[in-house]
């Protein structure tokens, strides 16, 4: 039987720690009994496209593509950390091995345009939901949210609300769940303290 799968965000926020490939290479190896997509955060590259937007006025729809873009190349970085990884431009399926996987979000984004249940183009979807449709999409057991902060509720309303996860997260966990199998568990590691977060996992 293949093994379940897991797909994980890597917060942009986490993209200036010094250890960040040894962080994420020891949470990998703890999920031995899973598979594990890495999606990529934005960060300040994501920024900069927000920051273009409000200089220039470029508008939601082309600042959405280029922040797609943005998280492309982050995916690249990830991919140059860990060189083990496989980059791939879709879902991995299982004859693709047990990976660690990493998504590039331009492909995956192009053809999941034209699908059902597909995420508007507004700021207010960063890599949260995006990684949320993934997680759908793919049928995946958990979402891993891993970022610079801690939370333990389960309250995702409240989270977008106090800007723990963005504004659409809450609306994209309610349309995932209208995917078969489109149900999975969702919870945030601060990986800055992790393994110390070890006990709460």
């Amino acid at each position: 039987m293949n093994p379940p799968l897991i797909v994980a965000k890597v917060g942009g926020s986490l993209y200036d720690l010094p250890d960040l490939a040894e962080r994420l290479r020891s949470w990998i190896a703890a999920r031995h009994s899973h598979r594990v997509l890495l999606f990529p955060g934005g960060g300040i590259l994501a920024d900069a496209i927000r920051r273009f937007d409000e200089v220039h006025g470029v508008g939601e729809e082309p600042s959405h593509w280029l922040a797609i873009e943005a998280l492309s190349l982050a995916a690249q970085f990830l991919g140059k950390l860990l060189p083990r990884t496989r980059l791939m431009p879709r879902i991995p399926l299982p004859p693709d091995g047990r990976g660690p996987f990493i998504l590039d979000p331009l492909p995956f984004f192009r053809e999941d345009e034209d699908q059902p249940g597909r995420l508007p183009h507004r700021w207010d979807v960063t890599s949260d939901s995006l990684a949320a449709r993934v997680a759908a999409c793919a049928r995946a057991a958990e979402l891993v949210l891993l970022k610079s902060v801690s939370y333990d509720s389960s309250d995702w309303k409240a989270a977008c609300e106090t800007r723990v996860v963005d504004g659409c997260f809450s609306f994209a966990l309610n349309s995932a769940c209208e995917i078969p199998a489109g149900r999975f568990h969702v919870r945030i590691v601060n990986l800055r303290q992790w393994p110390d977060e070890r006990s709460s996992e």
